[in-house]
């Protein structure tokens, strides 16, 4: 048999590969990271073989015992990688005949890389959501930790970047806290259609042996066979799933980072990231800037980045498979690292953030963010909001011309704007009372806060122990 950079089809041809289109075409020098799932996927198929009755129980145990072997070499660092093998499905197998002798030739039987390296890639995602679930899960906590350690600190809340109305901290970082839940849902939603088993499948038509695939799902943990063979090779709509899901995460993790680097600001002054999360300036010495934030946000670009790309490779593909799908690996992997280092890096960085909650409550007054709060105790003295709205466009007005906070002006300078207006004015004006009002579900009143608190903390669990 001719060679043609392996023995993998060297009957057909009559010349070997072109050594830049071999290199080209290999995808070992990535993909080798798949091998603990190729393995264990190799070990199932071998059992499948057996219970066929297309393996004799002694071949059954040289197979086995041969990808123990080679596990071994894997785990050891010991293992010969040979980029003429093209990927790791051939790596492994031409190692297996090394050592377990001609029966690992009986291995591939039945099966394809075509449904090999789709099984990879969903045992290999299956596993990558639920570490990264778990990642989500101590930013979450953490987020939750400082809530809870602040609780009744106030803030002023922003729509457009301008002061609106106070809020506390805890509910601005609460919402952080249920973003990532349903992150964290989406995730789990994701895991529920990688959980699919495309082994059998073979290269497009389904194996041509009486392979129990429902046996086979259950030994690798899949919630079922695929059910059409076709689509189990062809598709990567699961993968497209997990990028356009760490996408969003992205973005949530990219917002987050975006308010604390505004409040780490001179002009905001509300926090100031710990030393260890932060970095200095090559020409200006006083300079603190807060680069792991700032590379949040950056790394966010990736992550759709990889989305597009996947998107873009897939987009105009016909049945079944076609070597472009080999290129869904980069965006798979990248997206996969990415999120490793981005949810190792903010726990710790948000636990030894320290908020400056004097200046945070002095913020939370300024800026004339009772305003609505005038506007809603007109509502209650009779007067429809919009002309309440009227009004109260004057008091500001009138502040801003004077220089002075609402609280500042005596009621007589009040009642000019409405005689509506009386001796209890001043008390709903302040930050305490704006907060207080707010106690619908979901508001910012403390009782409704500490409402939220608990119900976040159910969804998260307790806080891990260090």
């Amino acid at each position: 048999m001719t060679e043609t950079g392996g023995t993998r089809w060297g009957g057909r041809f009559a010349e070997r590969m072109d050594p830049g289109a071999q290199a080209f075409t290999a995808s070992i020098d990535f993909d080798r990271r798949l091998w603990p799932w190729d393995i264990d996927g190799s070990r199932a198929w071998a059992r499948a073989l057996g219970r066929a009755g297309l393996l004799t129980e002694v071949e059954l145990t040289a197979l086995l015992a041969g990808l123990d072997a080679v596990r071994a070499e894997l785990e050891g660092g010991a293992f010969p990688f040979r980029r003429e093998l093209e990927d790791i499905h051939l790596n492994i197998e031409r190692r297996l005949t090394e050592l377990a002798g001609p029966v690992g030739g009986k291995l591939h039987t039945g099966r394809s890389r075509n449904d090999q390296i789709a099984l990879d890639e969903r045992l290999y995602l299956r596993d990558m959501i639920s570490h990264a679930e778990g990642g989500i899960r101590e930013v979450q906590a953490a987020l939750l930790a400082r809530a809870e350690q602040h609780m009744g600190a106030p803030m002023p809340g922003y729509t457009h970047l301008q002061r609106a109305q106070p809020v506390l901290l805890s509910h601005h970082l609460l919402a952080y806290v249920f973003m990532l839940d349903r992150d964290r849902q989406r995730l789990r939603e994701c895991r529920e259609r990688v959980n699919v088993l495309p082994l059998g499948a073979s290269a497009l038509a389904g194996a041509a042996f009486p392979i129990d695939r429902e046996a086979l799902a259950r030994d690798l943990g899949f919630a079922a066979p695929s059910a059409n063979s076709l689509d189990a090779v062809s598709d990567r709509d699961h993968l497209i799933e997990f990028l356009a899901a760490a996408a969003i995460l992205g973005m949530h993790l990219s917002r987050l980072a975006a308010d604390l680097t505004l409040w780490t600001t001179s002009e905001f002054g509300f926090v100031e990231f710990d030393d260890k999360f932060a970095t200095g300036s090559s020409i200006m010495p006083q300079k603190k800037n807060p680069d792991v934030a700032e590379l949040l946000r950056g790394k966010t670009g990736r992550l759709y980045g990889n989305l597009t790309a996947l998107l873009t490779v897939m987009k105009g593909l016909p049945l079944t498979y076609n070597s472009d799908m080999q290129e869904d690996k980069h965006p798979l992997f990248d997206t996969v690292d990415t999120l490793e280092a981005v949810l190792r890096v903010v726990p710790p960085m948000l636990r030894t953030l320290t908020f400056r909650l004097e200046r945070m409550r002095e913020a939370a007054g300024a800026n004339f963010s009772t305003a609505t709060d005038l506007a809603d105790y007109l509502v209650r003295k009779g007067l429809p909001f919009r002309e309440a709205h009227e009004v109260v466009g004057g008091v500001v007005r009138h502040g801003l011309a004077q220089g002075r906070e609402m609280l500042a002006m005596s009621l007589d300078e009040l009642r000019r704007f409405s005689p509506l207006i009386g001796p209890d004015v001043h008390a709903a004006l302040t930050v305490e009372a704006s907060l207080a009002a707010r106690a619908v579900i979901g508001g910012t009143a403390p009782d409704a806060v500490k409402q939220a608190l608990a119900r976040a903390r159910a969804l998260v669990g307790p806080e891990p122990r260090r």
